[in-house]
């Protein structure tokens, strides 16, 4: 395997997505926003994040910042579902109005793109994800800011604090 140094790698606007819809996206649709990349499941112990997701959605929305959520089965299968499924589950259960994009490896073969990069060698932030609802703060200038474990909340103080100094930075 090739590595690409960090000034050759391609820039996290420019990574190819499809939203939970099927329709072509990338990063560079939220420039200038603070992000938080969030690999999902329904059917884990952490799924409750989603309630503090959506609530750290509406509380910061306006200010600049956006929660996206990448729905992804590589633990324990615990994200079974189709896109549509996955959709109903997150508007009815949890009401997400948040980005929700297609279901996407973040650990196994062939792992996405998006995920390479952040926690590929070149990363700030290298290894594995470790489980589902591991978070990525991304600066308004796209790079990453802090990782954070499925562990922390959405409503921690340190996540919120990361959050609101990378809307602060210039």
């Amino acid at each position: 395997m090739i590595s690409l140094r960090a000034a050759d790698a391609p820039s996290l606007y420019s990574i190819p997505l499809k939203t939970i819809d099927g329709k072509e996206a990338t990063l560079a649709d939220y420039k200038g926003k603070v992000l938080l990349i969030v690999n999902v499941a329904s059917q884990c112990g952490y799924t409750k994040q989603y309630a503090g997701l959506q609530a750290l959605q509406d509380k910061m929305k306006d200010k600049g910042f956006t929660v996206l959520g990448f729905p992804c089965n590589d633990f324990g299968g615990q994200e079974p579902g189709t896109a549509a499924e996955i959709k109903t589950f997150c508007t009815t259960k949890y009401k997400v109005t948040f980005p929700m994009f297609e279901k996407v490896n973040v650990k196994s073969s062939p792992k996405h793109a998006l995920y390479e990069a952040l926690t590929g060698p070149d990363s700030s932030a290298p290894g594995d994800v470790k489980w589902n609802f591991a978070k990525f703060v991304i600066g308004k200038d796209g790079k990453l800011v802090k990782r954070f474990d499925s562990g922390t909340a959405p409503e921690s103080e340190e996540l919120g604090k990361v959050i609101a100094d990378a809307l602060a930075a210039k």
